[in-house]
This record gives structure tokens, C-alpha cells and sequence, in this order.
């Protein structure tokens, strides 16, 4: 197992119910060689003044107070400043098991990037993240480690999120990506993509959950906010081209859902223009959801639900 020092990075923002259950976590990680770099976004409660008590406690942590600029800047002020030889991101409202970065430290041996399975919670229960298919390679090359969280459905436990997985510094450095600032939402799935498409990597799954991936009510994931939603549609049309040809309609696919999930929130707010305006991009996309999903047809009935929606038949408030 390496003894190298890995930093972890913490974005903060109005956070005050959950950060010092994430913090405590985080420094009590059987693995002790850590560099825990605090980005405080720009937060209106006690986060910052609890991150800052942390920091005094544990010389481990630094503290960064900084104006909200958005979700993706706040990562990227960790990017310039880590030191370690390995990166792996926490999110503020989340926590992890205690030998999270031991065993992810141990799986990283010969690879790139290692993987972890999560538990997904909520204030009344934690389920763990299963894949359907078994993940076999010791090894996962750079073409099966693009496709893995576009298949959600068969390796739900793998995922595109940043969270659950260590990465070797030199490969973050040597690639010069960053965090796009544009997306406000789903920034993490478009960094994953595109650092592995251009630096060709391999990486490798540990099939346990040790993060716990928290959705409580204030989640950016909870967001009734077109803008959020949209923005997620923007990144799957650019890791759309980060895939080889005959692979890009799993990307395709991923944006028909989405756009669906907008078509719900649209008839929720009676929104007629964006109602029509989704229902286009689902119907355009529709073939390649279904190419997607041919092993779970029962979704399809949601999808043709929401195309026959018609704003002319809904209840007038």
C-alpha cells in the first residue's frame, strides 16, 4: 500500500448541519498522511467558522475563504493548490467510511484511478450501490472506464461522480483539465470523461461501498432550477464526443433522460414553451435511449407518458 500523502478536497457552501460530521470522517481515516484542502465557497452560515476550527485542531487542513463563484471554481482553487501524490474529492454534505482512502490507496497500485462502490442515504435509510455486472479486470482500460457510468443501470456502484475514486496526482497534473466554470451542474461526470479519454488511462474497482452519498432536501441534486437541470444536458453532449463512434449513443441516451426528467419538471411548473421544447429532445434521442435500455423496457412507458403530455389537458389552477 502506497505511503505517499493524499489530499482531498472539500468544497463548502452553507453546509452548517452536515460539515462536521464530513470533517470528522475525513480526519480520522485510517490512512494519516493526508493533505484536506477546504474550499470555502462564499458560505452565509457558520461553515466557514467551523472549517476554520477544524483547521486549528488538525494542521492537516487549510482553509481557503473565497467570494461564490460557482461550484467549479471552488474545486479548481484545490486543484492549483494540492501537494499530495494523490487527489480524491469529498463532498461537504457527505462522509465516508474510515479506511475509504486505505483501501483505495491499496487498489490504486499499478493504475490510475481506483473506484470505490458508495451507500446512498437519506434521513431515513442507507442503501448500498450494487452493480448488476460483475466488474471483472483487475486491470479497467481507458474504454471501459469511459463507459461504466454512462451504463448506470448494470454498474450503478461504479458511477461518474468524483467522490468515490483516488486519482495519481501526476496524472490530473500532466493533463492540465480543469473543473469547466460554465456547468453548474454534473461538472464532475464531464472532468472524469475527458480526463480519461485524453490521458488514455486505466483505473480499478474495489466492489464494497465506503462513501455515503447524502441527498437531503437542500442537495443541488433536488434543484427545481432550469438552469441546473439544462446544464447537464450541455455535459452530455460534449462527453457525447469523447466517445468513439459506435459508442456515442450511450451518451445519447443519458441526454434523452434528462431531457425527460425537464419534461417532468416542466409540467410540475405548467410550462407549456419548455414542455414542447424537451419533448423534442426526447423524441430526437428516443432510439438511442432505447438502445440503452433494452434489458429494462418498462421505463419506456415513462418516456411515451411524457411525450403525449399536452399542456391544452392540464387542470387549469
Amino acid at each position: 500500500m502506497i505511503s505517499e500523502k493524499i489530499s482531498i478536497i472539500i468544497r463548502v457552501y452553507n453546509v452548517e448541519p452536515y460539515i462536521r460530521k464530513c470533517l470528522d470522517s475525513v480526519i480520522n481515516q485510517t490512512y494519516k498522511n493526508l493533505e484536506v484542502l477546504v474550499i470555502n465557497n462564499g458560505s452565509t452560515d457558520n461553515s466557514g467558522a467551523i472549517c476554520d476550527e477544524y483547521a486549528r485542531m488538525d494542521s492537516r487542513i487549510i482553509v481557503f475563504h473565497q467570494e461564490n463563484k460557482g461550484l467549479s471554481y471552488a474545486l479548481n482553487i484545490g486543484l492549483e493548490n494540492f501537494t499530495g501524490d494523490y487527489l480524491g474529492f469529498v463532498d461537504s454534505d457527505d462522509w465516508i467510511e474510515p479506511d475509504m482512502f486505505s483501501e483505495l490507496a491499496a487498489a490504486i497500485e499499478g493504475v490510475d484511478i481506483a473506484v470505490c462502490s458508495y451507500y446512498k442515504d437519506t434521513d431515513a435509510d442507507s442503501v448500498a450501490m450494487k452493480n448488476i455486472n460483475e466488474i471483472k479486470e483487475h486491470v479497467i482500460p481507458a474504454e471501459k472506464l469511459l463507459l461504466y457510468p454512462l451504463k448506470r443501470d448494470y454498474y450503478m456502484g461504479f458511477c461518474g461522480y468524483v467522490w468515490n475514486k483516488l486519482y495519481r496526482a501526476k496524472l490530473i497534473r500532466e493533463s492540465g483539465i480543469f473543473f469547466d466554470e460554465e456547468i453548474k451542474y454534473a461538472e464532475d461526470i464531464l472532468f472524469n470523461e475527458t480526463l480519461i479519454s485524453q490521458s488514455n488511462c486505466s483505473g480499478s474497482f474495489i466492489d464494497k461501498p465506503l462513501y455515503h452519498y447524502f441527498q437531503h432536501s437542500g442537495a443541488i441534486t433536488k434543484s427545481e432550477s432550469y438552469d441546473v437541470k439544462t446544464d447537464i444536458l450541455t455535459v452530455y453532449k460534449q462527453v457525447e464526443k469523447l466517445l468513439p463512434d459506435k459508442e456515442k449513443y450511450w451518451a445519447r441516451g443519458f441526454y434523452c433522460h434528462h431531457a425527460s426528467v425537464i419534461c417532468e419538471l416542466a409540467i410540475k411548473k405548467r410550462d407549456e414553451n419548455m414542455l414542447k421544447k424537451m419533448q423534442k429532445e426526447v423524441e430526437l434521442h428516443y432510439d438511442d435511449y432505447k438502445k440503452t435500455n433494452r434489458e429494462f423496457p418498462e421505463k419506456f412507458r415513462r418516456i411515451e407518458n411524457l411525450l403525449a403530455q399536452n399542456a391544452s389537458e392540464w387542470e387549469s389552477v
